[in-house]
């Protein structure tokens, strides 16, 4: 019995073909780039805040949001909200407005929708 098979624990002619280094691995379902773009998109959205701030925009008229009115809806200061705003915005969920001295947020369409795709 060879070291492999020890720490396998079963010999590598018992295995599959690409397990272990035993054949060609299967090729990756998912390249390299569209994993990162993907991880960019959850990674923006994989905050208790963020997720709170989507769905007060989600559920106002239009699916926009002034900056004004979701402060107090999450509990947390205008600019703490502002930067979780920003990073939805760099991520492409949300496009910013300014409406006089405030900022007005909406949901690009369709980019929820690719948030949910990834898991389908």
């Amino acid at each position: 019995m060879s070291v492999r098979d020890v720490l396998l624990e079963q010999p590598a002619e018992n295995l599959p073909a690409g397990a272990c280094g035993t054949g060609p691995a299967p090729p990756c379902p998912l390249a390299r780039d569209e994993a990162e773009r993907r991880a960019a998109l959850l990674k923006a959205v994989a905050d208790p805040v963020r997720l709170q701030l989507l769905a007060i925009i989600a559920a106002a008229p239009a699916d926009e949001a002034c900056v004004c009115d979701m402060t107090d809806a999450v509990g947390l200061s205008q600019p703490t909200v502002s930067h979780h705003l920003k990073v939805l915005v760099e991520a492409g969920i949300l496009t910013r407005e300014r409406r006089g001295s405030w900022a007005w947020f909406a949901l690009v369409p369709g980019r929820l929708g690719e948030v949910r795709g990834i898991f389908q």
